[in-house]
């Protein structure tokens, strides 16, 4: 790489602390995290969404825990030597204003370090606003040929390029900064930008330069997989790319990395372990009611793909207490796959910006598969999908797509989406539930009609909206619920349950709509009523209805799946015991083909794999996994918020949309529908 090259690519780096720093500002401003002094030390303001919000909450804990551990065992004992922390990218963070103004710096100094043009616009910034500088106290600059670019008593800033480890070296030690003591080293998105080589050369100097140091980092990982496909990509754009992950792409990596380099101790942990075992239950209560939310699977995706490492060394800090936790993250990984489902681009025009979407619904009926709703695509832009899209088979082994449009004069598609949509007949449909915005639920339920045009032909279909029920109705204000068709007394009933509204985060209700008079009814139901979820899955089996994970209280995954049974008298709530167990996960979908529940995708966060398809026999309760061929699939592939339609006849399941907005890395939309060949499951039978 040439200078000019190494130049851009650290401006890039660079460009990301600004982008980080506007985040933890709004993050400040928004009650997340306690900072009086982020919106300080960065010019400027951004609102951040929510799923940002959440994101940098949890960085922001990580660090601060590790922090705190550290200066608790550091300055708690009597004549200990003066402990520092080494901020290595510390960019425009404000971690030495929040310690210093929390009493937490009495026996402790902050030494800080990043690019020249960082540092010293971070210094000027201090000696220009009164308020950081009540804070440091007395200080001095540094001279413009020096590194060192602000000075006071507990408090340095160097302008200085991690690579060059021999200067980085000589200026600490001119800085003051003392080899003996116990050190605190805080890299936070940092190594991660720099090459492999480089990278390890700096773990390795930190442990040959501190015989007593605790060093922390906040990084990325899982690099392979669909998101974390998309993330590499995002940075690669930013011309800032991430090194390193095809080397160390999990945990275990990375804290080998470490014990190799000279570490006598390394625990690391992705953030959703961190956010489970050491937050405490009504802190995360507390910020998951800050604001309205409605993006879990890009939540948890996210922080599947960052971690919090602390490696120790030294006769104070040698033990990985850091990030112990009296409560054990369970692991529930899925059992060897005992086969591969092939996976084929459906070969049609039906990839486009109307096809491309998530959180839609979608219902088999004779003009072809109806798609309705979502987030995605149109007119050039992302927004709530207004156009039906049908895609029908042409021929043997081609399906054609295209968007269709709406009529009607008592009602409008209303751009719903986390609805649901059943078949009533050939040609109409009946929509419940569903969103317009985490605070809006979609009021009233509709009903969509199929219709040719006047000269009839085939290739001219609109939809006919109308509004169905009774007027007024309030009985369903929800979202990400299920609605199955179920019989009893030999009348045709749709039974809704779960969800969540804007009052409850989740529904353990349910509800049964008689389909001839489009009236809500009462049916008993007995037996132990199942925990409440949503982003569950819901199949039709033997008049009744089978429900398969989800997302349950605490926003925690479900592996639990239940049977609503037809009885004599209503209905029966039957748990159904699956052995081995299954790994919990929501946002999948689900369908039932020759006695066996298929559960397909879906998000997960006590596994480090990728949910593909589980197979259930519902007679033994015996699961299996299966895994997806992708080699004729362009990558990635996110099975989540998608639907998927079964085609018995001809054993294959056909995927469509998919995708979410993968926190600020954009949003991902599956351009492709995509097959999956399912006769391998009836091989035996």
């Amino acid at each position: 790489m040439g200078p000019r090259s190494r130049e851009r690519r650290a401006g890039a780096v660079q460009s990301t602390n600004d982008s980080s720093a506007l985040s933890k500002s709004s993050l400040a401003t928004r009650g997340y995290v306690h900072d009086a002094f982020a919106a300080l030390l960065v010019p400027g303001s951004a609102r951040r969404a929510p799923l940002i919000h959440r994101g940098y909450y949890v960085r922001a804990r990580a660090v601060r825990h590790c922090v705190r551990a550290f200066l608790e065992r550091t300055c708690a004992a009597p004549g200990a030597p003066r402990a520092q922390i080494l901020s290595l990218g510390a960019g425009s963070d404000s971690l030495y204003f929040r310690l210093k103004a929390a009493g937490r710096l009495f026996w402790a100094a902050v030494f800080e370090v990043d690019f020249p043009d960082v540092a010293r616009r971070k210094a000027e910034r201090i000696r220009d606003t009164p308020e950081l500088c009540a804070i440091t106290g007395p200080f001095r600059s540094g001279d413009p040929a020096s590194a060192l670019c602000f000075e006071s008593s507990d408090y340095r800033i160097l302008g200085l390029d991690l690579r060059q480890l021999e200067r980085l070296d000589q200026a600490l030690a001119a800085a003051g900064l003392d080899e003996a003591a116990p050190t605190l080293l805080l890299a936070e998105a940092v190594l991660t930008y720099l090459e492999p080589d480089n990278a390890a050369a700096l773990i390795a100097w930190a442990a040959q330069r501190f015989p007593d140091a605790l060093f922390v980092i906040y990084e990325q990982m899982r690099p392979h997989d669909p998101f974390g496909q998309f993330m590499q990509q995002h940075f690669q754009q930013l011309n800032s790319p991430l090194h390193g992950l095809d080397r160390f792409p999990d945990v275990a990596s990375q804290q080998l990395r470490f014990l190799q380099a000279g570490w006598t101790a390394c625990r690391a942990m992705d953030m959703n372990e961190f956010y489970r075992c050491l937050l405490p239950a009504e802190e995360r209560r507390r910020m998951e009611n800050l604001e309205p939310f409605d993006e879990f699977e890009e939540w948890h995706l996210k922080c599947a793909h960052y971690f919090i490492l602390a490696a120790s060394k030294g006769d104070t800090l040698s033990q990985t207490w850091v990030l112990s936790s009296p409560e054990l993250f369970p692991r529930v990984e899925p059992a060897s796959p005992s086969g591969t489902l092939l996976a084929k681009v459906v070969t049609s025009d039906s990839q486009g910006p109307h096809f491309k979407r998530y959180g839609h619904a979608s219902v088999l009926l004779s003009p072809g598969i109806l798609s309705a709703g979502g987030f995605g695509e149109q007119e050039g832009r992302h927004c709530r999908v207004s156009k039906f899209h049908l895609l029908s088979r042409c021929c043997d082994f081609e399906w054609k797509g295209k968007p269709i449009g709406s009529r009607g004069t008592e009602a409008q598609w209303d751009g719903r989406l986390y609805h649901t949509m059943t078949r009533l007949s050939d040609t109409q449909v009946l929509v419940l539930g569903g969103r317009l915005s985490p605070v809006t639920p979609a009021v009233g339920i509709l009903q969509l009609r199929f219709c040719k045009s006047e000269d009839d032909s085939a290739e001219d279909l609109n939809v006919t909206v109308t509004k169905a029920g009774t007027e007024g109705d309030s009985t369903l204000s929800c979202w990400r619920h299920s609605t199955t068709q179920v019989s009893y007394e030999n009348q045709k009933y749709l039974f809704v349950y779960g969800g969540r509204s804007v009052g409850e985060p989740v529904l353990s209700d349910w509800h049964f709509l008689h389909v001839g008079t489009m009236t809500w009814v009462r049916i008993p139901v007995e037996g132990e009523a199942p925990e409440g979820r949503h982003s569950h899955s819901a199949c039709s089996w033997q008049a009744g209805a089978l429900i398969a994970g989800g997302l349950g209280a605490s926003e925690e995954p479900l592996s639990s799946v239940v049977f609503l049974k037809p009885t004599t008298c209503g209905f029966l709530w039957e748990s159904v015991d699956i052995q081995p167990p299954i790994t919990p996960r929501y946002s999948h979908t689900a369908h039932v083909l020759n006695g066996k529940l298929l559960l397909v995708g879906g998000v997960w966060i006590h596994s480090s794999s990728v949910p593909r398809v589980t197979v259930i026999d519902l007679t033994t309760g015996l699961s299996s996994e299966f895994q997806i061929d992708t080699t004729g699939v362009p990558w990635p592939l996110m099975l989540h918020n998608h639907t998927s339609i079964l085609l018995p006849e001809e054993q294959q399941l056909l995927l469509l949309g998919g995708g979410g907005n993968c926190f600020s890395f954009g949003t991902y939309f599956n351009p492709h529908a995509v097959t999956l060949d399912l006769s391998s499951l009836s091989a035996g039978q």
